[in-house]
């Protein structure tokens, strides 16, 4: 019986390196970004080299999945609560929307962790790809 074509194509798409993902979008169009702490710059870079250099990169799938619940907490910070920070909304509406967004990330998070824990080396290496696309 010939082994199931899920087994082969997975076989075979195993890289040597990093996944190509599509170039970002040409400057000319619209963006938007946030900014984020120089140490979390620095960790996650380290967390995408080594993930990129393991011969196994499921070893790293983790510290990915830690990587990219801080860049999404991060993001939240900056997205929602620093313009209600700079609106000067007062502290309860603060603390409130800290809390939901609080909620929201740990929810988040379950799912991510879950999702990443059940990648195989070629989708690692694509969101770790695609990660080095978003901060360029």
């Amino acid at each position: 019986m010939p082994p199931s074509s899920g087994q082969n194509s997975r076989q075979r798409a195993k890289p040597t390196a990093r996944q190509p993902v599509e170039p970002s979008p040409p400057p000319d169009r619209p963006f938007l970004r946030f900014y984020h702490s120089d140490d979390l710059r620095v960790r996650t870079l380290a967390v995408l080299t080594a993930l990129e250099q393991s011969p196994d990169a499921a070893q790293h799938r983790d510290a990915l999945a830690g990587i990219v619940l801080e860049l999404t907490g991060s993001g939240m910070q900056y997205y929602y609560l620093r313009p209600l920070q700079l609106a000067q909304v007062g502290s309860v509406i603060e603390q409130s929307a800290q809390l939901g967004i609080g909620g929201v990330v740990r929810v988040m998070a379950f799912v991510i962790r879950r999702v990443m824990g059940k990648m195989d080396q070629p989708q690692l290496l694509t969101v770790c790809s695609h990660i080095r696309d978003l901060m360029e």
